[in-house]
Parts: structure tokens; C-alpha cells; sequence
């Protein structure tokens, strides 16, 4: 259905008087009222109950007026609506993360985004890096965090970012220390009583880059780790660590994430290893929410790595 007959009609209903309404809409009346009658015909039923005096709604009309009223508001909006979708204000950006970015970029980086863009649907799914990236290249999701394994060969028309380069801590159980089972001193734990406790970590598979990191520390003292259990979600780690397991070297972020019968250790030495999390996303994908969200990305990295400096 036409527009126009609506905006004529709506105008007649509010004004009641057909000269008005002409006026209103900028038009002389004979025009008006042949589009009335019109849209009469179209709909099989009268709008007005005329007389020379007057012009009334009919019941017809009374009760067909609020549904038109609504069509020509949402009418009205697509222009506005269309102005936020192309700045980027409004929409869905579809977003996967690693867990452990949970405890230190993710919050920062969805809460500025909100705060700037409150009407984009932030749709966040929790994945592995591998699953990730196999994600982004099929077409699925817009951009993902992510510990960058295989960055290396992704498709050209992927971009990459990094966002936090952190060192690894030791998580322990508390009843270890209590016990004397191990002995922290200020605060750190020797590289010694690491290689001699048992490990859960991630399986390699999930985070190659991360299980490398951590089995590369007990190689470069001439050992090898004893993984009594691999698990891949970080809140099932702490959670077997607080069970008295074993331990985990986990990223320092991990103390976010405060867990009854857990203890957070610093590795003794000069240069514990550190691991790396970043930003992967489509450059072809053109979305203006996509755009955006890489403005927040890069300015926060920036802020981190100037705070870091």
C-alpha cells in the first residue's frame, strides 16, 4: 500500500476538516479528498462520515487510525534506523573469546564497547583458539580473541592484533602450603617445587601455543611435566587445583578469578615465561559494528600497552 493515501488519511483524522489537512500537507483539497476516496474504495469500507458541516471518523475509521498511526512511525524511523546501522550504532557484532580472556581484556573491552554503542547486540561465545579460527575462516562470527597459534597462516585477509602479553603465575592449593608441602617465599614459588609437583594444563590440541609455553618452561631446566590432568575451560583447572590435584602456571589475569582453597604464586626468577592474547578478525568483513568495535579494540591495547611501558 501506498505511503501517501496514509499520511493523507492521518491528517484528515487529527485536523477533521479537509481544508486543514490540505493545508497541512501542503496540497489543495480536491487532491485530498479524490486520495480519500480512494483509499476508501482500495479498503471496501468509509473513513469519514461527511456532511457539509462536518467531518467525523467512523467506527471504521476510529479503529483503523491507531494502526496507522504505528505503520507510519515505523515508516518514519527506517531513515534514522538506516543512519545508526551505518555508523555502526546499531546491529550485531557476533564475538568469541578464549577463557582465560575472560579474567583480563574481555570485561574491559566489552564494557567500553557498551558504553559507546548500547544498541548493538554483543552476541560472546567462549571457545578455544583452534575452534576460533576454524570459526573466522568458514564465515562464522565476526572477529575472535584469541591465544594466536596458527596466526601465522592465516588467509592474508585476516588481520591480527595483539592485545595483553602477561606472565605466567602458579596456581597451587592451599592445603600444599598449609601442610608445608610446598614453601612460597614472599610470595613465589621456586622453579624446583614446580617441576616436582604434578600439572594440569590444557591439551594441546585446544591451545597449542599455551601447552608449549608451559612444557617449554620444565625443558628449559632439563625436565618434563607430569600432566596428571588436561581440561579445557580455565574455571575447571582452578577448580582441580583446589581440589589439591596438582598445579597449573596459568596467566596472571587468573587472579581475577578468586577460588576457595587456591593460591596465586609468582615464579621465582628474572624472566618467567609470558603468553600472548589478541585480536583475529575478517578485513573484508566491511560491517561499520565491526569497525567500531576495532576503534575500542585498538585504543584499549594502546592504553594497556602504555600502562605496561
Amino acid at each position: 500500500m501506498d505511503v501517501r493515501p496514509l499520511r493523507h488519511f492521518l491528517a484528515v483524522a487529527e485536523e477533521l476538516h479537509f481544508g486543514r489537512a490540505a493545508e497541512r500537507l501542503g496540497m489543495t483539497q480536491p487532491p485530498l479528498s479524490q486520495s480519500i476516496r480512494a483509499l476508501e474504495l482500495r479498503l471496501g469500507a468509509d473513513l469519514f462520515a461527511r456532511t457539509r458541516r462536518s467531518v467525523a471518523l467512523t467506527p471504521f475509521g476510529a479503529a483503523w487510525l491507531p494502526h496507522v498511526r504505528r505503520a507510519l512511525a515505523e515508516v518514519d524511523a527506517l531513515g534514522p534506523a538506516a543512519e545508526r546501522i551505518l555508523g555502526g550504532h546499531s546491529g550485531r557484532l557476533e564475538l568469541s573469546f578464549v577463557s582465560t580472556a575472560d579474567y583480563s581484556i574481555l570485561p574491559r573491552l566489552v564494557h567500553r564497547f557498551r558504553e559507546l554503542y548500547p544498541e548493538v547486540e554483543l552476541a560472546l561465545t567462549e571457545a578455544t583458539s583452534d575452534r576460533q579460527i576454524a570459526a573466522l575462516i568458514e564465515g562464522h562470527g565476526q572477529a575472535g580473541i584469541v591465544i594466536p597459534q596458527g596466526v601465522g597462516v592465516l588467509p592474508e585477509r585476516f588481520g591480527y592484533r595483539r592485545l595483553v602479553l602477561e606472565p605466567l603465575v602458579a596456581a597451587v592449593p592451599e592445603s600444599w602450603i598449609a601442610e608445608g608441602r610446598l614453601v612460597p617465599e614472599a610470595g613465589r614459588i621456586a622453579a624446583e617445587a614446580v617441576i616436582a609437583s604434578p600439572l594440569i594444563l590444557f591439551p594441546r590440541r585446544a591451545a597449542p601455543v599455551f601447552h608449549d609455553l608451559v612444557t617449554g618452561y620444565y625443558e628449559e631446566r632439563g625436565a618434563r611435566a607430569h600432566v596428571v590432568q588436561h581440561a579445557i575451560q580455565m574455571q575447571t583447572i582452578i577448580s582441580l587445583v583446589s581440589a589439591g590435584m596438582g598445579i597449573a602456571l596459568v596467566p596472571r589475569s587468573l587472579r581475577n578469578l578468586a577460588r576457595a582453597g587456591v593460591r596465586y604464586l609468582d615464579l621465582a626468577g628474572a624472566r618467567p615465561p609470558s603468553l600472548e592474547t589478541g585480536l583475529v578478525w575478517d578485513r573484508e568483513d566491511s560491517a561499520p559494528v565491526l569497525r567500531n568495535f576495532l576503534e575500542v579494540v585498538e585504543a584499549e591495547a594502546a592504553a594497556a600497552e602504555q600502562g605496561a611501558g
